[in-house]
């Protein structure tokens, strides 16, 4: 069974769907490649997903030993390059609520973010830029 389907609807636009839950996401191209930034560009999906893949990592570490994260959340920076147009850095900024983490806690936490699925299938090129603000 595929991941997604994927339609292209014109105009710089694609809808693709989830296929097992159905869910919807589009895509446009960015003001700055032709497009009206109107979605997400599939670069900043890219983006999206490390920082959506951290904070999913660290949510299933952090169940798995009581702790609480919730309500921590990530801002996304993507850097654009050009010759090739590429993703060059995506900084990501994820900030934790007061709940008095431990060296260890914060140390598990981190290690977790940094060496996610996506993380780790990022081309070594791209740079990851990644803060952590408890």
């Amino acid at each position: 069974m595929p991941t997604s389907e994927i339609i292209y609807t014109g105009e710089l636009h694609c809808k693709a769907t989830h296929t097992k839950s159905g869910v919807v996401i589009e895509t446009d191209a960015p003001t700055d490649n032709h497009g009206r930034g109107e979605s997400f560009s599939p670069t900043d999906s890219v983006a999206t997903a490390l920082g959506t893949c951290m904070l999913t990592t660290m949510g299933i570490a952090a169940n798995g030993r009581g702790l609480n994260i919730d309500n921590t959340s990530a801002k996304i920076t993507k850097i654009m390059a050009s010759a090739p147009r590429r993703i060059s850095e995506i900084q990501v900024e994820i900030s934790f609520p007061p709940n008095h983490y431990s060296d260890e806690q914060k140390k598990l936490l981190e290690d977790i973010a940094l060496n996610c699925p996506v993380a780790k299938s990022i081309h070594p090129d791209v740079k990851q830029k990644v803060t952590f603000l408890y």
